[in-house]
């Protein structure tokens, strides 16, 4: 397997600490220890996640003709999750130290024979994150020093995922948490869904599931959704919503978590095998360009075609925007032709007919569809990295985020010059209210105003507006750029008509 060099500017280690510290996302329950796969989006957090959100929603429903949208329940009937082969099917290889009890997915943990001459010493294993390649070369010498070959020169490691490896090697394997051979157990299947009992009594007949995923409360609202609109083949069904993975090992701090929120779409079109590779072709373009659009780094951004023996039983092509973070190259959002295998399976399961009537053809058939779906949590990341920048200013070092200005979630800052002056803070204090009936907007009057402007830069806000005493005399402010600290002075008006167009 190649290892991919991860981005150079920033480690998670940081920008976990940093998120925290300016109230971007937290932990969640940190006050009795935090559980692991949760967390919570802080003051800063919310802002960004929502503005996200709208602006997905904006882009991909409301100004397209051919979109509408649905809000499907969290807990749907326990038969969808039966038709769409969720409970028999949805699982992960799992494996245990018999030692220590840690749990491991064993397709994130890999393992490698160490050969000397082509003469095998023994094997590693190491956990899959940001430390994988030191903690590979710190465990093939550990091995070479314990076998007597500390002077000599391995051959080449080929590392390998832990489910390829065979039987009869888990005896030779060390565990990640112990280092000793043969305290790993072999992979078995853990279901990811969360249950939950719906009821009054708890018993197998109240069983219920969290979902996993939100597209099923979309396959199963087609028919509700066609009949109630008038919708025309081709036409898409677009959901925000949470979903809920009981992951083996939640990790990457947002990236991997048991709760997470969905932007997705189910674009539904005639059966047509000539149809879907053009349609298919023109979502990615289409996605890609929105995430370059509102700040991914476009030389961090890279397409990932699924081969087709990786692809599932029933698709019929899948690629992957994929993202550099600090950890490695991670699929961002994913662009599947799902075909007509949901629709197939919950009206087989329901026993209910959910063709679409094609009344340019006078048929009815079950439509293909393509799933353009990406993660709420995994975008934030994406986007934080991207923005998180270090520079100088007039000597002076300062931490900077560069969100899109519809992203950030300050779009200003207002200051009155000092605050011991009551005639600038008063004008500032209206012009803030003025602008706040509008605009997500803060107002600051401690510190020196270099020192203000600091704290905005850290936190992403795009302008600031200072009121000094031109502005008591002229009725002008100070409008300073975030990304090039330039400053132009602008009426009110002015910066109400230059924020209209900014803010679009």
């Amino acid at each position: 397997m190649d290892i991919v060099p991860a981005t150079d500017s920033l480690c998670m280690k940081d920008l976990v600490a940093f998120c925290k510290r300016k109230g971007f996302i937290f932990l969640s329950s940190e006050l009795y220890g935090g559980l692991n796969g949760f967390f919570d989006y802080g003051p800063l957090g919310v802002e960004l996640k929502r503005n996200l959100k709208n602006l997905w929603w904006k882009n991909m429903v409301q100004d397209r003709e051919d979109m509408v949208g649905l809000d499907s329940s969290i807990i749907l009937h326990p038969r969808v999750w039966k038709a769409s082969g969720h409970i028999d099917g949805f699982s992960d290889p799992m494996v245990d130290c018999k030692v220590t009890k840690a749990r491991y997915r064993a397709d994130q943990v890999f393992y490698a024979p160490v050969a000397v001459q082509g003469e095998k010493i023994g094997y590693i294993c190491v956990t899959d994150g940001e430390e994988r390649e030191a903690e590979v070369e710190k465990k093939v010498k550990a091995l070479l020093k314990a076998s007597h070959h500390s002077q000599e020169k391995p051959d080449e490691i080929h590392l390998k995922p832990l489910i390829e490896a065979q039987p009869e090697e888990f005896a030779f394997i060390p565990s990640p948490a112990t280092g000793h051979p043969g305290d790993l157990t072999p992979p078995r299947n853990f279901n990811l869904m969360f249950s939950t009992q719906v009821g009054a009594v708890a018993s197998e007949a109240s069983m219920a599931y969290l979902r996993p995923e939100t597209a099923q409360g979309i396959f199963i609202n087609f028919k509700n959704v066609t009949d109630s609109t008038r919708v025309k083949l081709p036409f898409g069904i677009a959901q925000i919503g949470k979903a809920f993975r009981n992951e083996i090992t939640p990790r990457n701090f947002t990236f991997r978590s048991r709760e997470f929120e969905q932007m997705e779409i189910e674009y539904f079109f005639p059966p047509d095998d000539h149809l879907w590779p053009k349609l298919h072709q023109e979502w990615i373009e289409a996605r890609y360009q929105w995430h370059c659009s509102i700040g991914i780094k476009k030389e961090w951004l890279s397409l990932q075609v699924h081969e087709k023996k990786d692809l599932a039983h029933y698709a019929k092509a899948c690629t992957d925007i994929v993202f550099r973070y600090p950890f490695g190259v991670q699929e961002l959002e994913g662009i599947a032709v799902r075909g007509n295998f949901d629709l197939t399976q919950h009206q087989t399961f329901s026993g209910k007919p959910l063709e679409y009537f094609d009344e340019e053809r006078k048929i009815k058939y079950l439509p293909y569809v393509i799933e353009p779906s990406v993660g709420v949590d995994r975008t934030m990341l994406a986007l934080l990295v991207s923005a998180y920048d270090e520079d100088e200013i007039n000597g002076e070092k300062r931490t900077v985020l560069r969100f899109h200005p519809n992203l950030a979630p300050i779009k200003a800052a207002v200051f009155p010059l000092v605050k011991n002056k009551p005639e600038l803070v008063e004008k500032a204090r209206g012009l803030f209210s003025r602008l706040q009936k509008r605009w997500y907007v803060r107002y600051d009057e401690t510190g020196a105003i270099g020192r203000r402007y600091r704290r905005m830069d850290e936190i992403g806000t795009p302008w600031c507006i200072t009121v000094d005493f031109d502005s008591l005399e002229k009725n002008t402010y100070t409008l300073r750029d975030r990304d090039t600290t330039q400053q132009v002075r602008l009426s009110e008006a002015e910066l109400i008509a230059f924020f209209e167009k900014a803010l679009m």
